[in-house]
């Protein structure tokens, strides 16, 4: 890698690469199912996260008239039984709205479709599981996004400069470093804020998996950053860009704020939750 567009271009790629898999592999992301109804297939989106203060619209494109839906629903995790409501037909559409839950409250759905007498049931044995959130300012969730795949890029630059022993290394570990800072460490908890109440649910006052990786990933960097002041030391660089390449693999918001129906509290996963996951 003596070239440094080379450098460049390969972190281009292992970033986008990442972002894509976490996209992916994410539980807030929307899920989709294929299914046949009189011959043709269709493809319907779930979702899985919510931040509007009104009721969810959830709506499937099934032109076919003779098509009918109902959707199931309850509160999850509870006891409770769940409840059938219709979906309306509107044009080409099959819509209902879920009824708007408390910041980290959740749902769990699942639909019945009837063609004539055919019955199919989508996701009856694995509900679909949407949580529910405070609106976001845009602002704050642009700012966020930009700052937080700017800081992963720069990482990713920052260590393979570092790989390859060039002295720019130090250079791009400083923005590295600033970009996670702002982004991850500050505008993190305010998005955190707005939509479920508290700025800060990791460690230690809880152990949300998306605020700890981020603090992980800062604190590693806070390291490579405090060794590299007085003398260049590559391997520390390239050491913190790859405990930030590996914990953004981690799917984002897993584990994260949930309400207990209970008593009324946002909860967040045990360790033992976590450590089942892990392993």
């Amino acid at each position: 890698m003596k070239k440094p567009w080379i450098i460049w271009l390969l972190a281009v790629l292992i970033t986008l690469t990442a972002v894509y898999y976490q996209r992916k592999t994410g539980p807030t992301h929307p899920k989709f199912e294929k299914i046949v109804l009189n011959g043709k297939e269709y493809k319907l989106k779930f979702l899985r996260s919510y931040g509007e203060e009104k009721d969810c619209k959830i709506n499937f494109s099934i032109p076919d008239k003779l098509v009918e839906a109902t959707i199931y629903y309850k509160r999850y995790p509870t006891p409770d039984s769940f409840i059938a409501m219709p979906m309306k037909r509107q044009g080409d559409e099959l819509v209902a709205y879920l009824p708007q839950q408390p910041p980290a409250g959740k749902i769990a759905y699942y639909i019945e479709l009837q063609e004539g007498n055919n019955y199919h049931y989508l996701l009856k044995e694995e509900p679909v599981i949407i949580r529910f959130k405070g609106k976001v300012p845009n602002g704050i969730i642009i700012s966020h996004v930009l700052l937080i795949f700017l800081a992963m890029f720069f990482s990713n630059l920052a260590g393979l400069f570092a790989v390859a022993k060039k002295d720019q290394f130090r250079k791009w570990a400083y923005v590295a470093f600033s970009l996670l800072l702002v982004g991850g460490m500050i505008f993190g908890p305010i998005m955190q804020k707005y939509a479920f109440g508290a700025f800060w649910t990791g460690f230690p006052n809880g152990m949300d998996l998306t605020d700890n990786k981020t603090l992980i990933a800062f604190l590693f960097w806070a390291i490579a950053i405090i060794m590299n002041i007085r003398k260049k030391r590559a391997g520390w660089v390239v050491a913190a860009a790859i405990i930030m390449l590996l914990i953004n693999s981690i799917p984002h918001s897993f584990m994260g704020s949930e309400l207990d129906y209970k008593s009324n509290e946002v909860i967040t996963a045990s360790l033992g939750e976590i450590g089942v996951y892990l392993l």
